[in-house]
């Protein structure tokens, strides 16, 4: 009986693998490669995370200077677009600093402190402007390109406008889009669509230092 039970069990277990070593010592080796391999990912991953981490950490110092730097100009320019008045710019309380969002709070000349939001088309356009030349201030740059900002603007704000605008022209050039006339006569040049002909566009442009006088 126990002879046949040894017979039994031994047909379960079905043929011998004679490859069985090999195979063994294959998987083994695979394991080995596979084990390696996630211990180069782990490090690698723990490097990047100290990157970001140091990143981060650089980034928030950087952000924070930088943020402070443009609420001081912010609020002076602010000043002289509107012959007056006190603007803000407040970060979103509670958020980490490099994902919170930031609120502009405005109060022109004989107007209570509110949110950009609800001003005027003309004093949105101001303090947005306001808010570019601060920007312009904390970080300089060789060009600037203005789209059509002084379109919701009445003359006293264009020549607000153009007063400071003319602070940065020594250290800044500015291509501006613009329908304004006043803003036009600021210029050096000036370039322009025409249409002589029906349906035939031309571009022209003229040098004002070169144009005779009028």
């Amino acid at each position: 009986a126990r002879g046949e039970q040894a017979r039994d069990a031994a047909a379960r277990m079905g043929n011998v693998n004679l490859e069985a070593l090999e195979e063994q010592e294959a998987l083994s080796t695979r394991a080995s490669f596979l084990e390696a391999q996630m211990q180069d990912l782990r490090a690698a991953r723990a490097a990047l995370q100290d990157l970001i981490e140091r990143m981060n950490a650089v980034s928030r110092e950087r952000f924070e200077k930088t943020f402070a730097q443009v609420q001081e100009q912010f609020a002076l320019v602010f000043r002289k677009l509107f012959g007056g008045g006190k603007a803000v710019l407040r970060l979103e309380e509670g958020a980490d600093l490099l994902e919170a969002g930031v609120e502009i709070l405005a109060r022109p000349p004989g107007k209570e402190q509110m949110s950009i939001s609800l001003l005027s088309g003309g004093e949105k356009a101001l303090t947005a402007v306001a808010l570019l030349f601060a920007v312009f201030r904390s970080r300089p740059s060789p060009f600037c390109i203005l789209d059509e900002v002084d379109a919701p603007l009445d003359e006293s704000n264009i020549d607000r406008f153009q007063a400071v605008l003319r602070e940065f022209l020594e250290q800044s050039q500015f291509l501006l889009i613009t329908h304004n006339k006043r803003t036009m006569r600021l210029a050096d040049s000036l370039y322009g669509i025409t249409q002589q002909e029906p349906g035939v566009s031309r571009w022209f442009s003229v040098h004002l230092e070169e144009a005779p006088a009028a």
